[in-house]
């Protein structure tokens, strides 16, 4: 079985939400076998900046379901969405 990159778009809830807060609290609610890659900013409009969170995971079925869980219950996130899957060689 092989890995996939998945990136993962978190829309906070104003653009007064601590993004180093979130940040600290993404590291800590990878789940086990989950590998967290990278964290990129994304100024979205009028102060808003949106998270990409890049993890990689195996790519059987359900592969990032319980990532995208753990993310939803952050506190200061509205929504997010997965942008892109990449399978890695």
């Amino acid at each position: 079985m092989g890995e996939v990159v998945t990136t993962i778009k978190l829309m906070p809830e104003s653009p007064d939400v601590d993004l180093e807060n979130i940040k600290k609290n993404i590291e800590s609610t990878m789940p086990e076998g989950t590998e967290l890659h990278q964290i990129e900013e994304e100024p979205i409009a009028f102060g808003l900046v949106a998270l990409n969170v890049m993890v990689i995971v195996d790519d059987g079925e359900g592969g990032t379901e319980e990532v995208e869980t753990n993310l939803k219950q952050l506190d200061g996130i509205s929504n997010i969405e997965v942008v892109d899957v990449r399978r890695l060689m």
